[in-house]
């Protein structure tokens, strides 16, 4: 859908809403630039009727989307927020599906499941929280999020911290709307409680505003919206949770099974490929609390790559290794574009930027501190190699050329500074996404005169081709630093410590040698880089139609693949399981593979089954932690994580996430303590953590490298 239409005011006449369509076009520019053509289609009725199944629909060339009355026009539509990060879903839908995403909204939100039902729309998408009274009438997805319903107050409301608080105060909600469901709930076990019915054509936080400003005395919301407005208001408070995980999903008509199909396949991928980076910017003692380094970089053969399944680069290693050093797991973090890293990192999406990034006076004055020098480099001019040598010797030779390079580079000023010398040298702007590498390559192919690039990056092009050259230096070396936020001052003590009992010491030099300096690996880095041959394995071509045909990501069935084996379709574990999924041959057999021993075979094997294994597994479950749930399964087996999901609801923590909760518990079962007492007993269960997590990071880095 257009996201634009985020937020227009809520008219209750359908006319004006036609009206305010045809004439307001976008609310921002930026929503405008962001909207994808085949989602801009929007309006309050549909034009027809359909009731069937995804080949009577996709045959109108649209898919129609039933949503809720538009919300108020005064509020922007954020990053973040549940709205949002549907449009964004809604919008790669339309791409998967080949087909235009037409919004259609309804008058009221009690009308969303009616107007299913009645042919008007297709599938409803409206952060709708499945609940048994929905059930009995409509199909739901596998879920689009999973959240807890709040009580919220106004900020200076701090006498209700329990539901026992709520006698004689009013919780004021939509009757169409689950939190109506939650509140009559709570009335039964609170009788003191009032309930008021909020106008049914009120989204959520316009219900939240009349709270704010006293309209109303207490609401419900969803936790994931909470969290997004807190981010930009301070008037409400989250008072206590109101129910334990409930999923939210997409609704489709009951026997619609291919469109179920279709969008639980599209979801399953999409949810496990989604980033939403977590916003802090804590210095040094808060990541170790969240026991993550998170680093921005970029992927180039200089700082960060796959290849053959493993994770390298220069910036990549030494990372790690300072992560390592504080009892820390890395976690790469690769914006769109290079000019992202500095806002990112002041953002909170990560702790450092780790990009081979030259120290400059107008990076400094961002709000940013560089740590001491760990490289230098030099600032090259590139031409193709056919140029004579006796025309692009200095910078005087520059004069009638043009210079193509990123403006967010350390280059930009440098020749901008030549310009003010009296140099007539042109400045070309290239796209902020493109790489240093890429930029060479266009120029070798005459699409641009000349470039700039740092001499170590320059030496890596040079390793495997032959129609570029470097014409000469800009000035002295340069040094790189990495990027800290000014306000983390023990994260800058902390790096420049490891810097400098690192910097020229033994780990520090051969990691240098291994990719500046030793061209053989440069060459094999190069040739078999993920990003450059798009490819992930020699096996994705195999992988892909058993993925789909079982549901899954096959970017994760290669990752999980490479944990395996390696690759090796040749490998043998010492219990006996065998081929590129190391699946037992007694394992196999049951699902019907006799002989696993070739690729096709085995891999079909590891796909059945670990779909097998999913299955044992609740819907209702996040899909990522479903997914998590499913590997650690795959790995140790299903009765150990069964155990590990009922210890970490005896030690307070949530069974239905994995990561920081069943992953911890799963460890207590090679205590005695807590093995007596499980259903399937001791567990040497280290293994399955490092198993997920390894697989989930490089999962990530192959979404990153493939686009989603």
């Amino acid at each position: 859908m257009s996201r634009c239409l985020a937020r227009v005011a809520t008219v209750p006449r359908m006319c004006c809403v036609i009206v305010l369509l045809l004439c307001c076009g976008c609310g921002s520019a930026d929503d405008a630039s962001s909207s994808s053509p085949t989602t801009a289609s929007t309006s309050p009725v549909s034009t027809y009727r359909e009731a069937g199944d995804l080949h009577d629909i996709l045959s109108h060339g649209r898919i129609r989307v039933l949503s809720p009355p538009l919300a108020s026009v005064e509020h922007l539509p954020r990053q973040g927020t549940p709205h949002h990060i549907e449009n964004q879903l809604l919008d790669e839908l339309a791409g998967a599906l080949h087909t235009q995403v037409h919004r259609v909204q309804v008058d009221h939100f009690h009308d969303l499941i009616p107007a299913l039902l009645d042919g008007r729309g297709d599938m409803i998408a409206a952060h709708f929280t499945i609940t048994p009274e929905r059930q009995e009438q409509i199909d739901f997805t596998v879920p689009v999020a999973i959240v807890r319903e709040q009580l919220i107050t106004r900020k200076t409301d701090t006498g209700v911290n329990n539901p026992a608080d709520l006698k004689g105060r009013t919780i004021v909600a939509r009757k169409s709307s689950a939190f109506w469901q939650t509140a009559q709930r709570l009335k039964k076990q609170h009788p003191g409680i009032a309930i008021k019915e909020a106008p049914d054509h009120l989204d959520t936080e316009q219900v939240l505003d009349g709270v704010a400003r006293g309209l109303y005395d207490v609401s419900i919301a969803d936790n994931d919206l909470m969290q997004a407005m807190l981010t930009y208001r301070s008037d409400l408070r989250a008072a206590f949770d109101l129910t334990g995980d409930r999923a939210v999903a997409w609704g489709v008509r009951p026997h619609s099974t291919a469109l179920l199909e279709r969008l639980n396949t599209f979801l399953s991928t999409a949810k496990l490929a989604q980033s939403r980076p977590t916003l802090y910017t804590g210095d040094l003692g808060a990541i170790k609390q969240h026991r993550v380094l998170r680093v921005l970089t970029r992927n180039n053969p200089a700082t960060y790559f796959l290849w053959r399944g493993e994770l390298l680069g220069f910036e990549y290693e030494l990372s790690r290794h300072f992560a390592q050093a504080h009892k820390l797991r890395v976690e790469m973090v690769v914006p769109p574009r290079r000019e992202d890293l500095i806002p990112w990192l002041i953002e909170g999406k990560g702790d450092i930027v780790a990009a081979s990034m030259t120290i400059t006076p107008e990076r400094k004055s961002k709000g940013v501190t560089f740590s001491r020098p760990y490289f230098k480099s030099s600032e090259i001019v590139v031409t193709r190699a056919e140029e004579p040598e006796s025309k692009l010797q200095s910078t005087q030779d520059l004069a009638g050329r043009t210079v193509a390079i990123r403006r967010s580079s350390s280059y930009w000023p440098t020749i901008k500074a030549l310009q003010k010398q009296g140099i007539d040298v042109k400045l070309e702007e290239v796209p902020e996404e493109l790489e240093t590498e890429e930029i060479i390559s266009r120029l070798a192919k005459g699409k641009y005169d000349l470039t700039v690039a740092d001499s170590h990056l320059l030496d890596i092009e040079l390793t495997w081709r032959e129609d570029i050259r470097a014409a000469f230096p800009l000035g002295e070396p340069r040094p790189h630093g990495w990027v800290i936020r000014d306000s983390n001052p023990e994260l800058l003590k902390a790096v420049n410590a490891f810097l400098k009992k690192t910097y020229r010491g033994v780990f520090y030099n051969l990691t240098v040698q291994k990719y500046f300096e030793n061209k053989r690996d440069i060459r094999l880095h190069v040739e078999h880089r993920a990003s450059r041959t798009g490819e992930l394995s020699p096996y994705d071509e195999i992988v892909k139609p058993y993925a789909k045909q079982y549901e899954f990501d096959w970017r994760m069935i290669v990752a999980q693949m490479y944990q395996e084996s390696r690759f090796n379709p040749d490998a043998r574990s010492w219990a006996g399981a065998v081929g590129l999924m190391q699946v037992l041959p007694q394992t196999a057999k049951s699902l019907g593979f006799p002989d696993i021993r070739s690729p096709k075979e085995g891999i079909h094997a590891g796909v059945k089954y670990l779909n097998w294994v999913r299955d044992r597994f609740e819907p209702e479950l996040s899909v990522k932690d479903r997914m998590w749930f499913t590997l650690a399964a795959y790995n140790v087996g299903h009765g150990h994580v069964l155990d590990a999901r009922r210890v970490a609801r005896q030690e307070g923590l949530n069974p239905n996430r994995w990561f920081g909760n069943v992953e911890h518990a799963i460890r207590l079962l090679s205590k005695r303590k807590y093995a007596r007492k499980a259903r399937h007993g001791y567990c040497r269960c280290s293994e399955p953590v490092k198993y997920v997590r390894e697989i989930k990071q490089r999962y990530e880095a192959y979404v990153q490298v493939t686009g989603r």
